[in-house]
């Protein structure tokens, strides 16, 4: 049976009863109400100060109850809050957040009420103006979406892979396992007009990511931006590495001489086997956009967001950060 709330007639009903000394069975059947409804209606609607009910008094608790409902902070308290703002405008997803804030606040809560409270800020959940006196924080999410709305599925190409070259299928199975380190992903982030743009290369096991400025789009230019990267790394960092078919990796050769590493390629339009890295460059494009002119972008302002980056924790590492976890890994 759906549930109704007590109407005033009700309420004054059961003051009459209850100061005649009623039973709360008896009180219940006058109302045609179950005794716990009558009971928990007694109880919450005593005030402190005298131990009478007055059905006045809880008929106005009822309406501002109800006028009320909803808007309570949808966040646990200020600092709980203040930990959400800061970290969603440093570019932490509302997952890495809700992950991260036990470690840091000995605080838990959900990544889907981060998400709740984000779109709170704005009427209609999103889809209306935003509320007065309230921060747009949408524009720090990922996706900067106005609104929420489900997730969608692509669909895949097939298509056949090179031959003549070292592919993901010749691949030790480990690297699949990502057990060890030492085995990476790399890429290049383009730059406007076809200028050249970053290199970068992603440690599969602890997500540690090594950005370099190149200076030219040919494969000797990716081949000395991670040769100079990755000259103080010890052997055991430097195993393997799985790049994509551009032109600017084709000398698999020289790059395998110069750096110690042994190359895979993905499959054509097989992105999501070089998924690590794919997911990184993502994130590396929150912070330039596509139509980046990189010879405009000073080699200090790349060292500070690849930092950013790797101090940002990740689920995936129990929300430690990829510097932590890949400190670790070298230290054995």
């Amino acid at each position: 049976m759906k549930y109704q709330h007590f109407s005033i007639e009700e309420r004054e009903t059961l003051q009459y009863m209850w100061w005649e000394r009623k039973s709360i069975r008896s009180i219940a059947k006058a109302l045609n109400r179950s005794p716990s409804s009558v009971s928990r209606e007694l109880k919450r609607n005593f005030p402190p100060e005298r131990e009478v009910y007055t059905s006045r008094l809880a008929q106005e608790r009822a309406l501002n109850k109800r006028r009320s409902r909803g808007r309570h902070d949808r966040l646990k308290n200020a600092a709980v809050r203040q930990y959400v703002i800061t970290r969603l405008k440093e570019g932490w997803s509302p997952e890495q957040i809700a992950g991260r804030i036990k470690l840091d606040l000995s605080q838990r809560i959900s990544h889907e009420a981060i998400y709740q409270y984000v779109y709170a800020q704005a009427y209609r959940n999103g889809y209306g103006a935003l509320k007065s006196g309230k921060e747009d924080l949408r524009i720090y999410l990922r996706r900067k979406r106005k609104r929420r709305s489900a997730r969608g599925f692509r669909q895949s190409r097939r298509i056949s892979a090179r031959f003549g070259i070292p592919t993901i299928s010749d691949r030790p199975a480990i690297v699949d396992t990502r057990k060890r380190i030492g085995d990476w992903e790399g890429d290049t982030v383009v730059s406007k007009d076809h200028r050249p743009g970053l290199n970068t290369l992603v440690e599969r096991k602890t997500g540690y990511l090594l950005m370099t400025k190149l200076t030219a789009n040919h494969s000797q230019a990716t081949i000395n931006a991670m040769e100079s990267r990755l000259a103080v790394l010890p052997m055991e960092a430097k195993r393997t590495v799985t790049l994509d078919n551009g032109p600017e990796n084709r000398d698999w050769q020289g790059i395998e001489a110069e750096t110690g590493l042994k190359c895979f390629y993905a499959n054509p339009y097989h992105s999501w086997e070089r998924g690590t890295n794919e997911n990184t460059n993502g994130l590396v494009r929150e912070y330039f956009p596509k139509k980046t002119d990189f010879s405009t972008i000073s080699e200090e302002l790349i060292a500070a967001i690849e930092y950013k980056l790797n101090t940002r924790p990740r689920k995936r590492l129990n929300y430690l950060t990829p510097l932590e976890s890949f400190s670790v890994a070298l230290e054995g």
